[in-house]
């Protein structure tokens, strides 16, 4: 889709039609750092949206911000890209420019939009993507261009290979495949080699696991020509997306690729059409694997980590299950759950929250009630276990399944499909940016000169390094902490003032713009955060302008606390390294009672206030987190469902209380929440063992079971991607 809208944009460009200004505004937002206008309504318009609205209103000169309340039906619409905009600005504005106003209003509904624009300019075959047909890529290939396979996880390409080689009558010794790896390279040379004289084909798969070999393949390749290879011979490759892929051969290659299905019923479908099933357990199983497949289009919402779990980990788990079914009287459910968790699916999980809800969602389809009448899949009901019956009243069962599903069925609320969207939106515009050299063109940034400058000048003028020196006390460990977040922002502060003050000079042609200039004035014209800075920054996903501002109120958090006293209530997401702050908090409990530091954990319980003015005795109150997929009750207490479309939910003062250890207990009615930096969730894993993303686990009390909230992905964040 990136690809035909930028096609699309190219056109009009070329007309006239657009301008790049508009276009860029689009894919970014516009940039700007503090917006001095009021929110008119927040109630329904966010403060996000407000921003880009107001910025829309100077790119184009016309008074949007005026009435704001008449954009409301586009903000409410389920499908806003139909809904025409009022007067007179239905009929005022270009398709492109209404597409701004849907981009400001609802982010989440941008692909529609595109996908309606690109349909309307270009025509519907271009939004519909064709039929894999592997017969019209061969016929478009000839002796001396290789066919290649982009692989994509769930789906492989080699048994409708092997069946169009089949009806090509290419077998038996016409057709030869080798899958790349250590010593595999010779071996695959000789092939090609072999091939080329005799007219056979050759499948080299899994390129990408050869990396040092492809310098070798693309020598091969270059010598191709039709003196030299028979015109039967065909070179066929297999690898999923590598940098280490030759360039050559892709440009000159034929490129095909194969998604894997999409939707329960379709995922369901491939595995019974693909192997004889019909046992209520195994029909549970194949649910299980479509299940864990389509959590990956939610992000972060489905698996902190997006897992490859494909047709194998599904066929061995149908073998341990058929095995076990047959040797005992009684299933035994533990030892499957083990084998089919933990080993078969779980051996690709490295996140240990995901694992969590990989046995969550197992314990729904591995137990005795599975062989009820009706068992439910879903709280709905809508999705449950077959009566036993015949393979083919199995098919038929699966065929009549809703073909889209609900996120009811994933354990998801509804607004996770607003997420997803929201993904979708950024993946896109990510992708379109990159087309456009990061917002550069000819080394020059895509704005003025002028802007470049007033938007460095204005960050360079607000950000200041901070004090570093404050008494260190044995008492107080807390004095420490401040020291080192001190030392750690302004590290950040010399790195983010020098860049700055070096383009500046480049701008008025003082200094050379070097590359890492370049790169940094690439980044501030599209309203990003430049890799120079995120290198020695704390996590964050913010655009420039949130950025600058968090980064400001981290260091007035700081200096006002350097300047008074130790807050009463700390700002945890404020912190560079929260863990650092929070060893902090348990090292003051064990010196003030004298208890060695290992024996201590911490105790959670979260206020109905989001102020004070007293500290607590023992622990700290900490503010600034927010709870994703989930909302804090503040009548009762408790975890909540979310309202609809609010998908983060600010949460009053925690206090952290340290005390001795002591294990969790499920039916206390305690959900253990994970607290995140940000809203991407995976990070490195550390030499704790925990993801560098990863801060710290928060005990949160619930009147529903905690697997309601492991299967809806509920988690705390320090900061939003706003």
């Amino acid at each position: 889709m990136f690809a035909l809208s930028q096609f699309c944009c190219s056109l009009s460009w070329s007309k006239g039609e657009i301008e790049q200004t508009e276009f860029m505004f689009l894919l970014t937002g516009g940039v700007g750092l503090q917006n001095t206008i009021a929110n008119p309504d927040p109630s329904w318009l966010q403060d996000k949206s407000w921003d880009e609205i107001c910025r829309a209103d100077e790119l184009h000169g016309k008074a949007f911000i005026k009435s704001p309340d008449e954009f409301r039906p586009v903000y409410d619409c389920k499908e806003p890209c139909s809904v025409p905009l009022p007067a007179p600005w239905c009929n005022q504005l270009s398709s492109l420019q209404k597409m701004i106003i849907i981009r400001c209003l609802r982010p989440d509904k941008m692909l529609p939009a595109i996908t309606k624009y690109v349909s309307c300019y270009l025509g519907k075959k271009f939004v519909q993507p064709p039929p894999f047909d592997l017969g019209k890529s061969y016929l478009d290939s000839n002796s001396t261009i290789p066919l290649v396979f982009v692989l994509s996880p769930g789906a492989d390409p080699m048994a409708s290979l092997l069946k169009f080689a089949n009806d090509k009558d290419m077998i038996g010794n016409k057709f030869q495949s080798i899958s790349l790896g250590q010593g595999q390279g010779p071996i695959a040379a000789k092939m090609i080699s072999t091939a080329m004289q005799n007219g056979t084909w050759v499948c080299l798969q899994n390129c990408h696991l050869a990396v040092s070999w492809m310098s070798n393949l693309e020598k091969i390749c270059e010598n191709f020509s039709p003196a030299t290879c028979h015109q039967d011979f065909r070179l066929w490759l297999t690898s999923y997306p590598s940098s280490k892929f030759p360039v050559t051969i892709l440009q000159n290659g034929v490129k095909m690729t194969n998604e894997p299905p999409t939707g329960l019923c379709l995922n369901l479908l491939q595995s019974y059409l693909s192997d004889p099933i019909w046992e209520k357990l195994l029909y549970g199983l194949c649910f299980f694997h479509a299940l864990v497949q389509e959590r990956k289009k939610f992000g972060p919402l489905g698996w902190n980590i997006p897992y490859g779990f494909n047709e194998s980990d599904l066929r061995i788990s149908i073998r341990q299950l058929q095995l076990f079914i047959n040797e005992y009287e009684n299933v035994p459910f533990e030892a499957i759950t083990y084998l089919t968790g933990e080993c078969n699916y779980g051996g690709r999980v490295t996140d240990d929250w995901d694992r969590r809800l990989l046995m969550t969602i197992l314990a729904d389809f591995y137990n005795k009630d599975i062989v009820k009448f009706r068992y439910p899949f879903s709280p709905s009901g809508e999705y449950f276990a077959p009566p036993k019956s015949t393979y083919e009243d199995y098919v038929l069962f699966i065929k009549n399944l809703p073909s889209s599903q609900h996120p009811e069925v994933f354990g998801m609320h509804e607004n996770v499909d607003i997420s997803k969207d929201l993904q979708q939106t950024k993946l896109l515009f990510d992708s379109l940016l990159l087309t456009q050299g990061g917002g550069t063109k000819g080394g020059s940034s895509s704005g003025s000169d002028s802007t470049l400058f007033d938007i460095a000048n204005d960050i360079l003028t607000q950000v200041y390094p901070i004090l570093s020196k404050f008494p260190v006390l044995y008492e107080e460990c807390m004095n420490t902490v401040l020291v080192q977040e001190m030392e750690r922002y302004n590290a950040l502060c010399s790195t983010i003032r020098v860049s700055l003050q070096n383009l500046l000079k480049a701008i008025k042609g003082l200094v050379v713009m070097d590359s890492e200039l370049e790169a940094v004035a690439a980044s501030l014209a599209v309203g990003k955060v430049p890799e120079k800075w995120a290198k020695r920054s704390y996590p964050s996903l913010k655009p420039l302008g949130s950025y600058v501002n968090d980064f400001l109120s981290r260091l007035r958090f700081l200096q006002v606390w350097y300047e008074t006293k130790k807050p009463c209530v700390f700002w945890l997401s404020g912190f560079y390294f929260p863990q650092a702050f929070l060893t902090g908090a348990m090292q003051n409990y064990a010196r003030k009672y004298h208890i060695p530091i290992d024996l201590l954990g911490f105790d959670f319980e979260v206020l109905p206030i989001d102020t004070s003015e007293t500290a607590p005795m023992d622990g700290v109150y900490i503010n600034g987190l927010f709870l994703d997929g989930a909302r804090w009750d503040r009548g009762s207490g408790f975890l909540a469902e979310q309202y609809p479309k609010v998908l983060f939910d600010s949460m009053p003062i925690i206090w952290i209380k340290p005390t001795e250890k002591k294990t969790i207990n499920a039916s206390e009615g305690l959900y253990v929440c994970p607290l995140y930096k940000t809203s991407e969730r995976k990070g490195t894993l550390s030499t704790t063992g925990h993801s560098t993303n990863f801060v710290i686990s928060i005990m949160l009390p619930t009147s529903k079971s905690p697997q309601h909230w492991i299967k809806r992905g509920v988690a705390m964040l320090c900061q939003l991607d706003d």
